[in-house]
């Protein structure tokens, strides 16, 4: 059961990531700024000294990339989706594996732990 769960969880946070990855470099919701243009991303090139680091953040180039790093997280979500029974019943056997070696050192003696 938690290797399910942990497994939907995973498809969810996939999902969650790659939207934002993908729209947030070029869509503005909730009255957010420029991608390029905000406070947190001045603060920081001000208290590094790299005052080209805004220009370089809003430039298409580095959103292209955001956006690409997005659509593998959506990759990933869709394969794990169709693949979804194989991953659940890996990560039982690797559960089922880890709690056997837990057991089998229980029996050893102290020194041999």
């Amino acid at each position: 059961m938690a290797a399910r769960v942990t497994v939907i969880f995973y498809i969810i946070l996939s999902l969650e990531v790659g939207l934002a990855l993908v729209l947030l470099p070029w869509v503005q919701p909730f009255g957010l700024g420029d991608w390029g243009d905000n406070y947190l991303l001045f603060y920081a090139a001000q208290k590094t000294g790299l005052t080209g680091l805004q220009q370089v953040i809003a430039s298409g180039w580095v959103r292209g990339a955001v956006t690409g790093l997005g659509i593998v997280n959506l990759l990933m979500a869709v394969w794990e989706m169709f693949h979804f029974r194989q991953t659940v019943r890996l990560l039982q056997e690797e559960q089922a594996r880890a709690k056997d070696a837990a057991q089998a050192s229980h029996y050893l003696p102290r020194h041999q732990r």
